[in-house]
């Protein structure tokens, strides 16, 4: 294990050894622990004109504007239904913060090299897919936070 710039411990590989577990439906994903600033329940957020239809709209976080994505838009699924499970993760990415809009929080994994594989190949796949973790019986799809929330910041700046 070793350490990247920003403090992060990861693995030999590149990737981050923690994460935070949450599901969109029935599937679970995976964020790096380091990037959650902290996790809210559901708040009115503020839509934005002209802004495409992954961003929900914007909440006011103490003085702080932080765009709202909803994840599952984002990656492909049906639209997210608010639910008394759903929840935002704030994430502080390169010195700007985003809120994932999830169905609901599992858990904290810890990973190691050996449970990491690389996302299969399907035309052209997501470049926001880190790889895939092992559970006992089933994959964690692990996110890249940083991109994710590079297209959320982009839009709102």
């Amino acid at each position: 294990m070793h350490e990247t710039s920003n403090n992060s411990p990861t693995l030999a590989s590149g990737l981050p050894t923690k994460y935070l577990t949450f599901f969109l439906g029935e599937e679970e994903f995976g964020v790096d622990i380091l990037s959650v600033q902290e996790i809210r329940g559901l708040s009115a957020t503020t839509r934005l004109p002209g802004a495409p239809e992954t961003v929900r709209g914007v909440i006011n976080l103490r003085g702080v504007i932080v765009p709202v994505v909803d994840l599952r838009i984002r990656l492909g699924l049906s639209p997210s239904v608010s639910t008394a499970t759903s929840v935002v993760i704030v994430l502080g990415i390169e010195g700007r913060m985003v809120g994932l809009h999830v169905d609901a929080v599992s858990d904290v994994l810890d990973v190691e090299a050996s449970e990491i594989q690389p996302p299969p190949e399907l035309g052209g796949g997501s470049p926001d897919v880190l790889g895939m973790a092992r559970r006992t019986e089933s994959l964690v799809v692990l996110l890249d936070a940083a991109r994710v929330a590079r297209v959320a910041t982009s839009v709102a700046a």
